[in-house]
């Protein structure tokens, strides 16, 4: 294939925790809020319009934290999350250097709601290691929608052939290659090199 830009998710393949249980892990004895009631308060009925721009974070979380958490505010926990679910994968950064030092453009392609989508980019300086970011909340869609594969296509002006997914998820490697791009499941077994090498690039 003539691979153009590599389009690179985050979590699960740029950012993995060490525990199975992600950030959250020890969020009950840290700040007193069980996970399993902010993800039943907050992220079932919420989440959904946040990532997709419909709503700002800070905004619906307040809310929520009033009933469940009055000690906790926003900003606090959003901190706490943030900081405790910035594990990057520097081998895998390392690697994903070389192919841009090869001449191919590297992009963020994440499902991230706006300050999350900030704190990766300029907190954590991915914007050093990525020509762009493409997020779910700027962009109006989530993986695996179709649309939102076809905005970045939009704004970029590469064709589905010229563009690889890598992704931890197998349903956002299906419809990108549905809409025509070229796409592998990452799961951390294999070098990226082996991956690009299984497209011949």
């Amino acid at each position: 294939m003539s691979l153009k830009a590599l389009m690179v998710d985050v979590d699960g393949v740029l950012i993995v925790h060490p525990d199975p249980k992600g950030w959250s892990a020890n969020l009950e004895r840290d700040l007193g809020l069980p996970a399993t009631l902010l993800q039943e308060a907050f992220f079932k009925p919420h989440w959904a319009d946040i990532l997709q721009g419909r709503a700002e974070l800070h905004v619906r979380l307040g809310s929520v934290l009033s009933e469940i958490a009055p000690q906790l505010s926003a900003d606090e926990l959003v901190r706490y999350w943030f900081a405790n679910d910035a594990h990057l994968n520097h081998e895998l950064l390392a690697q994903l250097a070389e192919v841009r030092r090869r001449g191919v453009e590297l992009h963020l392609a994440t499902v991230q709601e706006h300050r999350r989508a900030n704190y990766l980019w300029n907190t954590l300086d991915l914007q050093t290691h990525f020509d762009k970011m493409h997020y779910a909340a700027d962009l109006g869609w989530a993986k695996p929608a179709s649309q939102f594969y076809a905005e970045i296509e939009a704004r970029t002006g590469f064709r589905g052939n010229e563009l690889l997914l890598v992704d931890d998820r197998a349903e956002n490697v299906l419809s990108a290659r549905q809409c025509g791009w070229h796409a592998a499941q990452w799961t951390g077994e294999q070098s990226l090199n082996q991956v690009l090498q299984g497209f011949g690039v």
